[in-house]
């Protein structure tokens, strides 16, 4: 499951913990009509996992029987944790020695495990089967350490039936943050209090918006910020732009929880920056509407959220483990079965077996979630992730409402990034 923003204070500590790889085996083949001779001597692979828990606990025990199907000699021994618990356990199996000889990380999580040796390299994954930008997120300096197993996204939902009665034309594939404000623009009717366009103030559409302008949040060697700069300063104008003009403000309600969701929900948001895990709860809206992938500036850039399988550097069944990660992220079964439960989406580059999903039903543009991953852009991580997130967010908070300039609030939060840094 997707829990976003992802507060990683415990997770990034085990950065700190000296590990050591060893050496693997390979990931074989993949498929449903894999099979592989049994060997003398069954295999038992362990696998800790928080994605499933809360009602999916079935489906990776499908997968996992359809694994050991195809490959009789091993068996994947399966704990779910709960999200809450599940990075403090990991953490303290790590440092043990005793973690299982796969387990699952979201995208922020993998550059710190990724980086102190935890992780064994994945070699002769089925490469392939993914979305590329799916299979980068967990790959590090050439070398692939996990195999992407889930992914969610973000994209710009709109209400065609605000856009048919302003005469304005639906968002486009194509359209830039230019065309967007000025739909926004011609859509805001403040005596009906309907409004052009929704985008959290915050570090997540900070670096996002970043991105999309061309810029970079921290430097090549990530040792400083690199935010501060024209690329950033057009960034912040373009969000805290909107506040009293196109978007509600703070004593409109923004702020309040689930604000954003009920304003789209009862017809009054035109526009809206949010993510895919809103299509249920938008199923019986009493209007018509739909998705696009968002917008850009210089370049497209659409924030994607990821959980991967990867395999402990000291697994005890490596080449078992790394044949199981293989199959948990691109067998036809778990396609299959994530299709079939609603959970969360495969990450398969072959569109054409999720056709189930494209045509599920609302929102009609369903492809704009596979075609937003061409172009991406993940979230800076540090050691001080939330303490990084909380400046940035404060900043650009206090911009937004007049505290003080765009040119000084990056300035502020370059100096308390910076310190972060050191």
């Amino acid at each position: 499951m997707f829990h976003r923003p992802l507060k990683l204070a415990a997770a990034i500590a085990v950065s700190l913990l000296a590990l050591t790889a060893c050496a693997q085996g390979s990931a074989t083949t993949t498929g449903g009509n894999a099979t592989t001779a049994a060997s003398a001597a069954p295999v038992t692979v362990t696998y800790m996992n928080f994605g499933a828990n809360g009602g999916h606990e079935k489906d990776l025990d499908a997968i996992s029987a359809a694994f050991t199907k195809a490959h009789p000699n091993i068996t994947v021994k399966i704990e779910t944790v709960p999200y809450a618990d599940y990075f403090t356990k990991l953490q303290t199996a790590v440092a043990a020695g005793t973690a299982a000889d796969a387990f699952e990380l979201n995208s922020e999580n993998f550059v710190s495990y990724s980086s102190n040796g935890a992780l064994a390299e994945i070699a002769g994954a089925p490469t392939a089967s993914y979305k590329p930008s799916l299979l980068q997120a967990f790959a590090k300096d050439g070398k692939q350490y996990g195999l992407p197993e889930s992914f969610s996204d973000v994209v710009l939902f709109y209400n065609a039936d605000l856009f048919k009665a302003a005469g304005v034309a639906t968002p486009t594939k194509d359209w830039t943050w230019a065309d967007e404000q000025a739909a926004a623009a011609k859509l805001t009717d403040k005596s009906k209090k309907v409004w052009g366009d929704y985008q959290p103030i915050s570090f997540y559409e900070f670096y996002k918006a970043l991105a999309q302008t061309g810029g970079q949040f921290l430097s090549p060697d990530g040792k400083k910020v690199a935010f501060n700069s024209p690329e950033g300063v057009k960034a912040a104008n373009w969000i805290i732009g909107k506040p009293g003009k196109t978007m509600p403000t703070q004593a409109d309600g923004v702020g309040t929880p689930d604000f954003d969701t009920k304003l789209f929900s009862d017809g009054k948001l035109a526009m809206w920056h949010s993510g895919i895990w809103m299509f249920d709860g938008l199923q019986k809206a009493a209007f018509n509407w739909d998705i696009v992938v968002e917008p850009g500036d210089t370049t497209k850039a659409s924030a994607m959220f990821a959980n991967a399988a990867v395999v402990n550097a000291k697994a005890k069944n490596a080449e078992a483990a790394q044949k199981w990660v293989a199959f948990l992220t691109s067998s036809d079964e778990m396609v299959q079965t994530r299709l079939a439960s609603s959970w969360e989406l495969p990450p398969i580059a072959d569109t054409a077996k999720v056709s189930a999903y494209l045509t599920k039903g609302k929102p009609t543009n369903r492809q704009a979630v596979f075609d937003s991953l061409d172009k991406t852009v993940l979230p800076p991580v540090i050691a001080s992730e939330q303490e990084m997130q909380d400046a940035v967010t404060k900043e650009l908070t206090s911009a937004a409402a007049g505290r003080k300039t765009v040119d000084q609030a990056l300035k502020d939060a370059e100096t308390a990034v910076n310190a972060l840094l050191k």
